[in-house]
């Protein structure tokens, strides 16, 4: 038996995610289930897909994640289940969620959930709590044996999942161009889509300084030169600092204070950042 993992954009303010755990515990009182997050911006698509890709990796073979972000929630949207490279199973709108799994881990297999037999009982004329009666039902179902993944239905091509548009930073010279994928939430910094085997082609070593520049929908939001650090103690309190984030990409903050409070800085593609090495 594997675990079962949950994430959504609930909250925990209601009684949605103890729904979602009443309804697996029914298949199986004997499941290990955990919470990713609850706390995913409502809506926010790539949130989900980042958080799952910054977890995924961490979780043996065989675990089964539920992640429910779902603002097409009643319409023609599918649900699916995928297998990742790494065997583990996603269960999830096809809505773009697994956007950065793809890209990052790989997907071999597909499966739409086939909801005659994969949808919680008498809940068939309920057409807003799919993470309730269909992907937590179908994902405490799977996780526990009752289903294998054959028996999710039906096989779907996997290059017809939904997938966002993300452009991959680029290097321009002497800069890399990127955006602020998120955010290191409590703490405010911002983790960028560039990773350093990209920046480490700028040749700027620790200690150094870069210019980082922050646009939003042709505004500057945010010019100053930054150094580079290893870790926040390597620069005063209240100072700002480029640094590697433990998914091995670019991130900038504040040292003891949220760089994104600072500024007022948001995340997705809107917000562009630039890093340029300073020519002596």
């Amino acid at each position: 038996m594997g675990a079962l993992v949950f994430q959504s954009d609930f909250g925990l303010d209601d009684g949605a995610v103890s729904a979602m755990h009443g309804v697996a515990y029914g298949i199986d009182s004997s499941l290990n289930i955990f919470d990713l997050t609850h706390g995913i911006e409502p809506y926010n698509i790539l949130e989900a897909s980042f958080r799952l890709m910054q977890t995924i990796n961490y979780w043996p073979e065989g675990t089964t994640f539920v992640s429910v972000v779902d603002p097409g929630v009643g319409s023609d949207r599918r649900s699916i289940v995928v297998k990742t490279n790494s065997n583990k199973y996603v269960v999830t709108p096809d809505n773009g969620t697994l956007t950065l799994v793809n890209n990052m881990i790989g997907i071999k297999e597909a499966r739409i959930i086939n909801e005659t037999i994969n949808r919680r009982p008498d809940s068939s004329e309920s057409y807003t709590f799919h993470g309730r009666d269909i992907y937590a039902y179908t994902g405490a179902r799977l996780a526990s044996g009752v289903i294998n993944f054959e028996e999710v239905g039906d096989e779907i091509d996997v290059n017809s999942l939904v997938l966002l548009d993300i452009k991959k930073p680029v290097l321009k010279d002497n800069s890399i161009e990127g955006f602020v994928e998120t955010l290191d939430i409590r703490y405010g910094s911002l983790w960028t889509n560039i990773d350093y085997d990209l920046f480490s082609k700028l040749n700027i070593g620790l200690g150094q300084e870069l210019e980082v520049l922050i646009t939003s929908q042709n505004r500057v939001i945010y010019r100053n030169r930054v150094v580079f650090a290893r870790s926040f103690a390597d620069v005063n309190e209240g100072e700002a600092l480029v640094y590697v984030n433990s998914l091995k990409c670019i991130a900038i903050a504040i040292n003891k204070g949220s760089f994104a409070n600072a500024y007022n800085i948001g995340t997705g593609p809107d917000w562009q950042i630039s890093l340029s090495k300073i020519e002596k």
